[in-house]
């Protein structure tokens, strides 16, 4: 998720996604479709792309495309581009990149053009529904999730959510939008219109967690097109879908981790235990502040996404199993701060539903989902299951919902604590079904974030032998032992945010005094 940080209070607790600002120094070209225009057209233009204050040469423009390729008569619409320049003498095959969501751009989130630039072009496409000419904006859920009606994991809660997908999905239809044109394989002809409109031969994939879904499809649709794909935090056909025994495997991970972390462990003999016991007895609040149980099993797993996150949400449990409610309650709090506006919420229904959430009449994805023997359940799961009762998504054939073998030079890249996308699901899924793949797990390592951060050399040198020689050489990533240190506690954050607004509070009270004082002394001297 793209969470912006609401106030210092909250930045702590902030997902950590390192992501390299990368803009070009030109007004984006106008998206609106020329009236002569037909499938297939390209428009650029001469640019400068800028990356960690370098310039690099680029086009940027737009592809159209229709929307909905099922129907004869669909309208047409645009898709931005930017074509990145290699700037060295020796050009190999480009490489496309494909991001994470769904629900955020794929036209300002490249990382490592500098890197990888010298012998590639570096071309960007634009995920139709959040970039170009149809944004699959979502209001009515934003709404919603910044004074739910009730606790987000209780089923009128989301019966509700479902109603607002419903909403959402019928004033995009009433505009005219055809929903059945925002699937996964929509976004696949996308990319490869592209690199035909480009002149490209085979390409290369760079992918990071929802765009590895994509890249499979890519590879399942257009195999000829494709000659080497890197995939991080690989996330196989089911699984946007997360499901509880998963999450809580790797909780029970992290509380060996915490176990063996002799300076900041301890505080508990078992982690996992603890969190168990504990979210199944909360307090409605903490002093005045309010506890939202599905909140707070909504922000544990949301920060556990990457280990520079993680020990904090870990310390406000311990803190809780010892009687201090207040990081708990500030959890609690930071999702209404963090969720409205997270993500293009349209946008990320259509593709998600699309690909995995499809349920057999009868099913209980409830208790699927959220078991009562589970440690925390699989709480955005519910969240999935509301969009896919309200929005009205086209799923993708069967035969791509499925693992499907390819020939492919494939470089899997896995965190081995990735609460998201395990390293298991590459290993044990997609791996058998690749003769020529090839999977790194990182040790204590997370979600992409981690991967694209932690240890940012060692990886550009593992993509740029992978992609310019079919190596693999991960010699360069070295192993560091997962630290459970706090810099800022979530119970000492909220309880300094508490006493600033109490001093402020006792301020203007005084101030208002004195002020009041004042004017009755000056009318006692008249």
């Amino acid at each position: 998720m793209n969470l912006n940080r609401k106030l210092m209070l909250l930045a702590s607790i902030c997902l950590s996604l390192m992501q390299t600002s990368c803009v070009t120094n030109q007004e984006q070209p106008d998206f609106s479709i020329p009236p002569d225009a037909k499938a297939g057209d390209i428009e650029l233009q001469a640019n400068v792309y800028m990356s960690n204050d370098t310039e690099f040469l680029c086009h940027t423009g737009f592809i159209v495309v229709p929307e909905n390729r099922d129907n004869p008569a669909s309208r047409l619409i645009s898709i931005p581009i930017t074509q990145i320049h290699a700037t060295g003498n020796s050009s190999l095959e480009p490489i496309f990149f494909l991001n994470g969501g769904p629900g955020i751009t794929n036209i300002d989130e490249y990382r490592f053009v500098s890197e990888l630039s010298g012998n590639h072009d570096i071309v960007l496409v634009g995920y139709r529904g959040v970039d170009g000419s149809v944004f699959l904006d979502g209001p009515e859920i934003d709404e919603f999730f910044k004074n739910p009606p009730g606790d987000l994991v209780e089923r009128a809660t989301l019966d509700l959510l479902a109603d607002a997908y419903a909403r959402c999905a019928k004033r995009h239809q009433d505009a005219g939008v055809d929903t059945d044109g925002y699937t996964v394989t929509e976004v696949i002809h996308d990319v490869e219109d592209v690199r035909v409109a480009l002149g490209y031969g085979q390409i290369n994939l760079l992918s990071g967690s929802y765009g590895t879904r994509l890249a499979m499809l890519y590879d399942w649709m257009y195999p000829e097109s494709i000659f080497r794909s890197a995939m991080i935090a690989v996330n196989p056909p089911g699984h946007f879908e997360w499901r509880a025994d998963t999450i809580d495997d790797q909780i029970r991970y992290y509380s060996e981790l915490y176990k063996e972390d002799v300076e900041h462990g301890g505080r508990v003999d078992d982690l996992a235990e603890t969190i168990h016991v504990i979210a199944r007895d909360m307090p409605d609040r903490w002093l005045l502040f309010p506890i939202k149980r599905g909140n707070v099993l909504m922000g544990t797993f949301m920060m556990l996404y990457h280990t520079s996150s993680a020990p904090a949400v870990f310390d406000a449990w311990i803190a809780a199993s010892e009687g201090d409610w207040s990081g708990i309650a500030l959890l609690s709090m930071a999702i209404d701060f963090m969720v409205p506006g997270a993500s293009v919420w349209g946008e990320s229904a259509a593709k998600a539903v699309s690909a995995d959430y499809v349920f057999a009449p009868g099913s209980d994805p409830y208790a699927e989902f959220m078991p009562p023997e589970s440690i925390i359940g699989a709480p955005a799961s519910l969240l999935g299951v509301a969009a896919a009762q309200g929005w009205p998504a086209k799923v993708i054939p069967d035969s791509l919902r499925h693992v499907r073998p390819s020939d492919t030079e494939t470089l899997l890249i896995s965190g081995n604590i990735d609460i998201s996308t395990p390293a298991r699901f590459a290993r044990d899924e997609l791996l058998p079904h690749l003769p020529n793949g090839h999977q790194v797990i990182l040790k204590e390592f997370g979600h992409s974030g981690d991967v694209w951060g932690k240890q940012r050399d060692a990886l550009v040198h593992m993509l740029r032998t992978f992609y310019d020689r079919g190596e693999v050489d991960d010699s360069r990533f070295v192993y560091a032992p997962m630290s459970f240190a706090v810099q800022f506690s979530y119970p000492s954050m909220m309880k300094l945010g508490l006493a600033v607004v109490t001093i402020i509070l006792l301020a203007l009270i005084i101030t208002v005094w004195l002020v009041v004082r004042k004017l009755r002394r000056r009318r006692m001297a008249r």
